[in-house]
């Protein structure tokens, strides 16, 4: 479960109790030597288990940089954190995800500035057409007239970097 401002990151989060099982099977599972720990490639099998994709070489080198350097890979209590991280990161793009199929109202895959007026009249009928025109222009990071969802995500990002 977790609570959120509109439009903002997820402040908190927690696991089910089924899914915190889940993880610490998922854990259990691939540390087959039962050592304690998860090496590199451990911590690949459980993020394709998990969450059904192969870390890059950069995810594997950043999660093991992170690790304690007195251990030889990744404990159960830190593996569970950076689960729980992705996990909230997934959740948080989800939402970004919909709050764009809402102003994308044809389903072309990219937004115009009418969408844009569109939304904002629902959203803050106040706001003036310059405000929401600026809005737009700044968050059509190649000034082609159309907002993907890659610009959307990017300006969801950096505005709660900001707050």
């Amino acid at each position: 479960m977790f609570s959120s401002q509109a439009g903002g990151r997820p402040r908190t989060w927690e696991a089910r109790p089924s899914e915190h099982k889940k993880w610490v099977e998922v854990f259990r599972a691939c540390d087959e030597d039962n050592k304690g720990y998860l090496s590199r490639e451990d911590f690949k099998v459980a993020v394709v288990m998990l969450f059904g994709y192969k870390p890059s070489k950069i995810e594997a080198d950043s999660v093991m940089s992170s690790v304690d350097p007195n251990t030889s890979g990744i404990q159960l209590k830190e593996f569970l954190d950076i689960v729980r991280k992705k996990k909230e990161a997934q959740l948080y793009r989800n939402e970004v995800r919909h709050i764009f199929t809402a102003f994308d109202r044809h389903y072309r895959g990219y937004l115009t500035l009418e969408d844009f007026k569109k939304a904002f009249k629902q959203v803050a009928p106040k706001l003036s057409e310059r405000i929401i025109l600026e809005v737009f222009r700044e968050v059509d990071q190649d000034s082609d007239g159309h907002v993907s969802f890659k610009d959307f995500e990017y300006a969801m990002n950096s505005g709660q970097k900001q707050a």
